[in-house]
């Protein structure tokens, strides 16, 4: 039988390797889109042959009196510009300046303004929103346990989990806007509860089946038990995430488009994830808090031989 508790601290190791880069990153902000801090995006199409470069737009706007000016490049005529606020007025005045300068016709694909105030209510919703998913799930698993010994530490073990999917979500898009310009929007917090609700999913999942075989299994001890129960699961969650979900998710990044690269990229990391932290990090934990391990973590290897 495979001992994978046995290997428990090189999962956790493993993962803070993933997340700590991503996080020093996080220090320094997120890269938030205008759903957030409030601004513009104006998509245009220019007529085959005449697109400027990025820079080339940038300058224009700050001619003009817009600052904070972000292109991304869609296609070889198309360009997605990030600005500042912009009322109707601006938006015309950019437009013709375009016309003028670049082209003789510039086509609107997409204009979204978000003033300020409301850029800081979505951010609070989005915290708040994160926020009762957790305590959600705590309440709920400790009720669905609550037969079982130490009922709440399910519960605990979960939202810890819960919290590595979220933080290696975080990392991943840090280090995106970094590379790729990615930024946090809308959507973004669409797959960050998604990733949430899945990931508690497969928790009580693997959670589900300890209970069953502590009743089955009483005399075995409890590191073993886990461990039994997480390889009855494993090709459970093999076959339903990775062979369906993930494979459509890489599908939906490799052919979906630009626009939804992001998206079904942060979930495909995401929900790979939250299957990884049900084996690997949320049973390794109870087991962990069940032998109270950090007892010894500051011990001589002469003293735990004593203990």
């Amino acid at each position: 039988m495979l001992n994978i508790l046995g290997k428990r601290y090189y999962f956790f190791a493993l993962s803070l390797l993933i997340i700590i880069p991503g996080l020093v990153l996080t220090a320094f902000g997120l890269p938030l889109a205008i759903d957030f801090t409030g601004g513009s995006l104006l998509e245009v199409k220019f007529t085959s042959g005449s697109a400027p470069q990025p820079a080339d737009i940038v300058l224009l706007y700050n001619d003009l009196g817009v600052k904070d000016v972000k292109v991304q490049t869609t296609s070889q005529d198309t360009r997605v510009i990030r600005s500042s606020f912009l009322d109707d007025q601006m938006r015309g005045q950019i437009i013709s300046a375009m016309e003028n300068r670049f082209a003789d016709t510039v086509t609107i694909q997409r204009f979204d303004s978000v003033g300020p105030t409301i850029g800081q209510k979505v951010a609070s919703r989005a915290a708040i929103a994160v926020a009762v998913a957790g305590v959600a799930a705590v309440l709920y698993i400790a009720l669905a346990f609550r037969k079982v010994p130490h009922a709440f530490r399910y519960g605990i073990c979960a939202i810890v989990a819960m919290i590595h999917d979220v933080a290696i979500v975080i990392s991943l898009t840090a280090i995106g806007g970094r590379l790729f310009g990615w930024q946090v929007d809308a959507l973004f917090l669409t797959a960050l509860l998604t990733v949430i609700g899945f990931s508690v999913q497969d928790k009580i999942v693997v959670f589900d089946r300890i209970r069953e075989n502590s009743n089955i299994h009483r005399r075995l001890p409890f590191e073993k038990l886990v461990n039994h129960s997480i390889i009855q699961t494993l090709q459970r969650s093999i076959n339903t995430q990775l062979m369906t979900v993930e494979f459509m998710l890489l599908a939906l990044a490799l052919f979906g488009g630009v626009t939804l690269r992001e998206f079904a990229v942060i979930l495909l990391v995401g929900l790979f994830s939250g299957t990884y932290s049900s084996i690997f990090i949320a049973a390794p934990i109870l087991v962990l808090w069940e032998n109270q391990e950090w007892k010894n973590w500051f011990r001589r290897k002469d003293d735990r031989a004593l203990a």
